[in-house]
């Protein structure tokens, strides 16, 4: 026993040590660029190939293409990932949704590549670099660790390396070559990844499919180690490779012991589940560019040409008919990526998994072996399967409640990953399974007729998903969560059912595609065809129907009129473009468009010009422009209306009634009861009282860190506070999240602009309306006079306004949802001295009317101007309270005497 136990540690030794290869490079490539290397399996892949071509096809020695291999070739191409696909998004502000985008394309990339080159058979003859003995592995990964730890922490470039982490412009600024130390990054991480993938090639199967994600698999160690530890993921890798290795001796009995092996046999995945959605999470910010988010109007007709395509297979016979059944299914799956992705901007590696699911639950309907269920006909069983699946939309729905970007993409790999390897991969689920076509529909004819309905039918309810108010809080929540919620937008859940909605999407689209090929192939629904679902749904236009259809035709018409990998290949080309065209390929070409066209100025005739001449003194004298401030030039908006009507009252000045919040009640007092806060051993608030009355602006004063924001937060639920309450009238709010304070009547602004940029003027105050306190149809049009938005500006898509009127679309939005109490942060930042006139006026207006206002504002000519009550702060505390004359002199005393 004792020998069999030395011998299955030394084999997990060897698994153990090539995983944590994997750790290391990871964790090396992500502290010297931000950046999680989803491409690293496919690197590891690729190079294991070349070693097999130099060695195997070419014969040559092992040692010089193991040199060529690994000293050259893959630090190439960790350099040219660096220069040409990241360094760009990197200048551009290194957004992580860019970046995670890119990366995954350049995964796509590189397995289509070899898949073209090399064909998607496995391969069984890959040369042996090191022996089967682990000490020698082991070695190599323990001096590898030793050596980038020691250069991390004592050495010049390893103080490079974690400044360029921390703020790339920053350490550019202090004469850091921020190149130079990601592409040393890049170059050492490729090089683990290709020493990764030689030394794992002579036991696996090396194909282009299996490998990458075999390596992609062992990520939960790097996540483990926080992406920042490399003992930690070393000693995690070797861990659980002894634990896997070691549980091979055990041999469960009963019902559960299928399950029970495949866990044993797949320890890695168990724990990239875990650290995915136990473990605290790595990176916060948005999943997705929003400029590839944005809508892309669909050119006039293009339906019409579209449904003319998709009616032309029926003239089809034999193979290309059959190929394009395909078609119409992977179109519903890629449906559900528009819901999930496009409209809600979630990022979703996972589809693959609901739609094999959708797949195999349909075979298991379809044949009475679905526990609990009789055999049911074919398209009855399609019909279960979606009402099944859909509710398993929770396994991706619930961990993205509370993670955005780099770890919600974890979380949806890791589900995808486990779904795959503990259903699809075991035979207890699918040995036996064949999936046959309803009856009346058996032929490649009247089986596509039925799939067009299915199409129409998802497309419909794609449709009413993006549209209305469903669609358009969808849209809110992509663009700008924090808003959104603030907005009253219940953000969980919206999550939750933009999750469950893709997986019915996907799980209808993966029983197509089963009965259109007439077998349930794991193969078929495997995470690397997640990856590429979702590169393609991106860059063909996430939050576009016609994108996701023209993806579809692109995916199955590639590969079948040409040899396997093509398609995988252009998205991947196409995926990679997101670092230099932020939007996709949409953006590219109208960029391109925009510089070829031929421009023609605009001339008057001398007509023109003598009536010209005469309108523009009138012109002057009605609307004086007023002087920019400190001789800047004012933002280039919209002009002011001229009516009594447009602006509200006359003279221009806003009528209390149009700016109207709730006429039955009156707005209750918000109250902070000995609130503290605390950010580890800081303390940003330290036992704060504060009343905000209705009918008065209360404004809060005080130098930077005085603790202005924290208290901010609280009021508005961002931010909890470790003691103390908040209460709205009697009511204790303390616990309440955003939204549902603004549901109470609690309505905010933000410091920086929270509009949503991919709606119009309008559909952005309509957000506010739909998802506030108030259900008054009208309230959006009081809102857009009160706030002069009600012209032709109304129809522009926010993200081509000025920042003049977004303060106005934000405001807009706040009152649109009848608030009660009305928080403002920061309300004239960026705005000039006439725009800080006129937002006084109207939150005079809405003061008049029985709000309550509250403003931390670092202009105090404002706070004097507008305040009723001004309470400075200090360290934590209210220092001084009291009518805006008397705290602002003694406080302009108090600085002149400092």
């Amino acid at each position: 026993m004792s020998s069999l136990t030395y011998d299955l540690t030394l084999a997990g030794l060897s698994v153990g040590s090539a995983a944590a290869l994997t750790g290391i490079g990871l964790v090396v490539t992500y502290r010297a660029t931000g950046v999680l290397n989803f491409a690293h399996g496919a690197i590891a892949m690729v190079c294991a190939y070349v070693l097999r071509q130099c060695v195997v096809e070419w014969g040559w020695p092992l040692w010089l293409g193991a040199t060529v291999t690994l000293l050259l070739l893959a630090p190439a191409i960790g350099v040219v990932l660096e220069r040409f696909v990241f360094r760009p998004t990197a200048v551009l502000g290194g957004d992580p949704a860019q970046t995670l985008v890119a990366s995954i394309g350049v995964f796509v990339l590189l397995v289509g590549g070899a898949a073209l080159l090399w064909g998607q058979g496995a391969r069984d003859d890959a040369p042996e670099l090191v022996s089967a003995d682990p000490w020698g592995q082991l070695g190599v990964v323990l001096v590898l660790a030793a050596g980038v730890g020691a250069v991390i922490r004592w050495t010049r470039f390893g103080t490079e390396l974690r400044a360029v982490v921390d703020d790339r412009g920053l350490a550019v600024l202090g004469g850091i070559d921020a190149d130079r130390v990601a592409a040393a990054g890049w170059a050492f991480g490729s090089f683990t990844a290709g020493l990764t993938g030689v030394l794992l090639a002579p036991y696996v199967r090396l194909d282009p499919y299996g490998l990458p994600l075999l390596v992609m698999e062992v990520v939960a160690v790097a996540v483990a180690a926080r992406m920042r530890s490399l003992p930690v993921a070393v000693v995690v890798a070797l861990g659980i490779g002894v634990a896997q290795s070691q549980l091979t001796r055990l041999h469960p009995s009963g019902w559960g012991a299928p399950l029970l092996q495949a866990v044993g046999a797949n320890l890695f995945v168990v724990a990239l589940l875990v650290a995915a959605l136990v473990l605290p999470r790595v990176g916060t910010r948005d999943a997705l560019p929003r400029t590839a988010t944005a809508r892309v109007p669909t050119p006039q007709g293009a339906w019409i040409v579209a449904v003319v395509l998709f009616l032309l297979p029926l003239g089809f016979a034999g193979s290309d008919l059959h190929t394009s059944v395909q078609v119409p299914a992977l179109g519903v799956v890629l449906l559900s990526l528009v819901v999930v992705t496009g409209r809600g901007g979630q990022i979703s590696l996972g589809q693959a998994a609901y739609a094999g699911l959708g797949a195999l639950f349909t075979a298991l309907l379809a044949a009475g072996r679905f526990p609990g269920l009789p055999r049911l006909p074919e398209l009855a069983a399609l019909a279960v399967a979606v009402v099944l699946v859909a509710p398993l939309g929770l396994l991706t729905g619930w961990p993205a409640i509370g993670r955005r970007g780099l770890a919600l993409a974890l979380a949806t790999f890791a589900v995808g990953v486990g779904v795959s390897r503990f259903v699809f991969a075991q035979p207890y689920a699918t040995s036996g399974l064949s999936l046959r076509r309803p009856a009346g529909f058996e032929g490649d004819r009247a089986y596509y007729v039925l799939e067009l309905v299915l199409l129409a039918g998802a497309l419909l309810a794609t449709r009413a998903l993006r549209t209305g108010r469903t669609g358009r809080a969808l849209a809110a929540m992509r663009d700008h969560e924090a808003g959104a919620s603030a907005a009253g937008v219940r953000v969980p859940s919206l999550k939750l059912l933009a999750f469950v909605s893709g997986a019915a999407l996907a799980a209808l689209g993966g029983s197509m595609l089963g009965m259109g090929l007439r077998a349930f192939d794991p193969g078929a629904y495997d995470p690397v065809r997640g990856l590429l679902w979702f590169a393609a749904v991106v860059v063909l236009g996430a939050d576009s129907t016609l994108g996701a259809l023209l993806a579809a035709a692109l995916l199955v018409g590639l590969d079948a009129g040409a040899r396997g990998g093509v398609a995988a290949a252009l998205i991947g080309v196409l995926a990679v473009l997101v670092g230099r065209f932020p939007g996709g390929p949409y953006e590219a070409l109208r960029t391109a468009a925009q510089r070829l066209r031929p421009r023609r100025e605009s001339r008057l005739t001398p007509t023109g010009l003598r009536a010209a001449g005469r309108l523009r003194p009138r012109q002057e004298a009605v609307r004086p422009k007023p002087a920019p401030a400190d001789g800047a030039r004012p933002p280039q908006g919209p002009p002011a209306p001229d009516n009594e009507s447009e602006t509200g009252g006359a003279g221009g000045t806003p009528n209390p009634a149009e700016g109207r919040v709730h006429p039955h009640k009156p707005a209750p007092t918000l109250k902070a009861e000995t609130l503290h806060a605390r950010y580890g051993t800081f303390t940003a608030l330290n036992g704060v009282d504060l009343d905000v009355p209705p009918g008065r602006i209360t404004a809060i004063v005080g130098p930077n860190g005085a603790g202005k924001s924290t208290l901010f937060h609280c009021l508005a639920g961002t931010l909890h506070p470790t003691r103390g309450h908040v209460r709205l009238g009697e009511r204790d709010i303390t616990p309440l999240p955003p939204h549902t304070r603004t549901h109470l009547g609690i309505a905010r602004t933000f410091q920086q602009l929270s509009v949503f940029p991919s709606l119009t003027v309008a559909e952005n105050v309509q957000v506010g309306a739909e998802q506030g306190h108030t259900h008054d149809q009208a309230a959006v049009e009081r809102a857009l006079r009160l706030l002069k938005l009600n012209g032709p500006i109304r129809n522009l898509p926010a993200a081509e306004l000025p920042t003049g009127t977004l303060r106005r679309v934000e405001l807009a939005r706040a009152v649109a949802g009848g608030p009660r109490v009305l928080l403002l942060d920061e309300p004239a930042a960026g705005l000039d001295s006439a725009e800080v006139t006129a937002l006084a006026d109207v939150l005079r207006a809405l003061a008049a009317d029985g709000a309550a206002l509250l403003v931390v504002e670092h202009d105090l000519d404002l706070v004097a101007d507008l305040a009723d009550v001004v309470h400075v702060m200090t360290a934590g505390r209210i220092v001084a309270s009291g009518p805006p004359g008397h705290v602002l002199d003694a406080l302009g005393a108090t600085e002149a005497g400092a």
